[in-house]
C-alpha cells in the first residue's frame, strides 16, 4: 500500500502517514526500523504494510516508495 509521510519524530522514530484517501495512520518505531530508513521527511511517498483491520489496524513496515 502507498501513502505520504505526514509526521516523523527522529528521537522516538515514530510518526504518521496519510493514506491516499486522506486518512492519517500512526506508526511506531518497530515499523520504522523494519524499513531500514534513517530519516523521513513530510511529503515523501512511502510504501507501508498493514496488519489487522478497523481499530486494530497497525502499520508493520514503512519504507520509501520505489518504481
Amino acid at each position: 500500500m502507498q501513502a505520504t509521510s505526514y509526521t516523523y519524530d527522529p528521537e522516538t522514530r515514530t510518526g504518521s502517514v496519510l493514506l491516499d484517501d486522506g486518512t492519517p495512520v500512526e506508526f511506531g518505531a518497530p515499523a520504522f526500523d523494519a524499513g531500514g530508513l534513517r530519516l523521513l521527511r513530510p511529503g515523501q511517498r512511502v510504501r507501508i504494510e498493514v496488519a489487522g483491520e478497523g481499530a486494530d489496524r497497525r502499520i508493520t513496515l514503512v519504507t520509501l516508495q520505489t518504481f
